[in-house]
């Protein structure tokens, strides 16, 4: 066993530390150990934790447990990239949320990781022509967690959704990697157009709680959008932006606003 858990380390050192975590909080609080062994423990693979989590969380009387983890295995099996965004999602939570103590805590209880990673699985049957599936896992993620993510959205790496609540991301819209934003923010459209309608995140972008970027515009790679701020036309790179409507305020302060994670406009 300690020479698997090695190996397991070398290879795949995110699942490695998380299975470390997932013992000592078996150890920490026995009561969890059921729910520990069920969703970490047991697995060989992240992959197949991820499966198991996903499928138990969007399992209703529509469609079965057993179902939806065969679709989730199906997707890992085929497409590595869920995985490796998986992993670098986990790192970004636990790195950029002060609330964020373990890699295990994303995997168990966060929901803004948990429907991201379900928004995955869609968005790779969506691009597999499956489309009455992918829509079911956006109902069933728009249900449990209140986060509506269309399956045709293209979100990056390294995505950080804290507290996650009433988040709403459009068909056409794009989100870079390493982009961190908070709750009840709207990436929208703004009218009954059918075609590209929704914003353009760049890299390294932080989007404050409440805010709404609205239409075909770009948001610039590391720039800034202040807390209810209402964003309507497009965001140079590395400014920061405030208001309604929004305009630019200042620099975006930093090289890497969403790791920083700072919102403070200082006298911009």
């Amino acid at each position: 066993m300690a020479e698997t858990r090695a190996n397991i380390a070398e290879l795949d050192p995110v699942w490695a530390r998380i299975m470390r975590e997932a013992e000592d909080a078996v150890a920490n609080e026995p009561l969890l150990g059921g729910m520990v062994h069920y969703s970490i423990l047991h697995h060989p693979t992240i992959e197949r934790a991820l499966s198991y989590r996903i499928s138990l969380k969007l399992a209703n009387q529509e469609m079965s447990e057993q179902i939806l983890r065969e679709i989730c295995d199906e997707a890992y099996a085929s497409e590595p990239e869920l995985s490796l965004a998986a992993r670098a999602d986990i790192v970004a939570v636990y790195e950029r949320d002060p609330a964020c103590h373990r890699f295990l805590q994303p995997l168990l209880f966060f929901k803004g990781f948990q429907a991201i990673q379900a928004y995955r699985v869609g968005h790779w049957l969506w691009q597999e022509g499956r489309r009455d599936l992918a829509y079911f896992f956006q109902m069933r993620c728009s249900e449990v967690f209140g986060i509506d993510i269309h399956p045709a959205a293209r979100i990056g790496r390294g995505i950080m959704i804290d507290h996650a609540h009433s988040i709403v991301i459009g068909e056409t819209a794009v989100v870079g990697d390493n982009v961190s934003m908070l709750h009840s923010v709207t990436l929208g459209g703004t009218g009954k157009e059918e075609e590209d309608r929704h914003p353009k995140i760049g890299d390294g972008v932080l989007i404050g709680a409440g805010a709404k970027v609205l239409g075909n515009i770009k948001v610039g790679n590391c720039s800034r959008i202040a807390a209810g701020s209402v964003v309507l036309t497009e965001v140079p790179p590395c400014k920061t932006v405030a208001g309604v409507p929004a305009k630019i305020v200042g620099e975006a302060g930093c090289a890497q606003p969403s790791v920083s994670m700072d919102q403070i406009l200082r006298g911009e």
